[in-house]
């Protein structure tokens, strides 16, 4: 497994990133309750195997269920060993507010102290904004303790996990914050703008939803009438699977792989055949110039319809 650098950070990342969401609530297509999920035993083994197998960092947040506990136990006697990505609990209220300064300071704090202690560690590497907007980011209070907390070695890295490219260029331009987490597919590939400005100010990017939440992959067929017309483009990536021995997923692992600005790739990881396709993925091998080329112009041509919590509100993925 090929290791690349974070930004600036001196932090060196597996180029696959475990995704730690499924391991911890239910998520996913047809992933509806606790009964359809991995049991803890199970996923501390392959947690554990993912580590055995050269994948070093782990991502995770304070919303993803037992996700942090689970990776806890799985890492307690492991822990230099590993990068450990946590998240910040939501900071919006249902109205979209943030709260007043000092309670604001106080759920941040707490959040982290939180994490800490599911995760069995005295410090995670990167203490990353969840769902960050543009109102979050021009807090001020944000980046005060967000620095108060990086000074006390809680982490080492401060990030922004972002939606947009609004976001993620507000994040980029505010000087303060070392790594990105953003979306970023064959479908949708709004966020590549910015990959070049970011990697000039020593941002590192890690990429999610880099199989649209199994829908670049079997999974992608025969979906809600909603989404005929994405179940039809999707149907357009496998001319670019000719004369190759991989799949869809591989190829849309392979394809934000590419990038050289692109630090990891989070891969949802639940079941030991997945850690064994996305093994096989990172071969050093990636998309050729004229491939990459190919599969550029291939890119959904509505990106803004590609909106996966709305297609979950309407049940389009169930």
């Amino acid at each position: 497994m090929k290791k690349r650098k974070l930004g600036n950070t001196g932090i060196e990342v597996s180029e696959i990133a475990f995704g730690g969401v499924e391991i911890g609530l239910p998520y996913g297509i047809g992933v509806n309750s606790d009964k359809d999920m991995i049991s803890e035993a199970k996923a501390i083994d392959l947690l554990r195997l993912a580590l055995d197998s050269g994948i070093n960092f782990f991502d995770t947040a304070r919303m993803y269920g037992n996700s942090e506990h689970i990776m806890g136990k799985a890492f307690q006697n492991k822990r230099s060993e590993v990068i450990l990505a946590t998240k910040c609990v939501h900071l919006l209220d249902n109205e979209g507010n943030l709260p007043p300064k000092n309670k604001l300071r106080e759920t941040v704090e707490k959040s982290i102290y939180e994490s800490l202690k599911a995760l069995q560690t005295d410090y995670v590497d990167i203490f990353m904004l969840h769902q960050a907007t543009v109102k979050i980011l021009e807090n001020e209070e944000i980046l005060t303790v967000f620095s108060s907390l990086k000074d006390k070695g809680l982490f080492k890295a401060a990030g922004v996990s972002t939606y947009t490219t609004e976001v993620t260029e507000k994040t980029i331009d505010i000087g303060f914050w070392n790594m990105i987490q953003l979306p970023f597919n064959l479908m949708d590939q709004r966020q590549g703008e910015l990959f070049k400005k970011a990697d000039e100010k020593g941002i590192g990017i890690v990429v999610r939803s880099v199989l649209l939440k199994g829908l670049l992959s079997d999974r992608g067929r025969n979906l809600h009438p909603a989404l005929k017309d994405v179940e039809n483009h999707i149907a357009k990536y496998h001319e670019l699977l000719e004369g190759t021995n991989y799949k869809l997923p591989a190829l849309a692992t392979k394809f934000a792989l590419s990038f050289p600005e692109v630090s990891s790739v989070l891969v949802g990881i639940d079941k030991q055949e997945y850690l064994e396709e996305a093994l096989r993925t990172v071969d050093g091998v990636y998309l050729s110039k004229e491939k990459l080329n190919k599969a550029r112009q291939l890119a959904y041509p509505e990106p803004e319809f590609i909106n996966l919590p709305y297609w979950d509100k309407m049940k389009w993925l169930t």
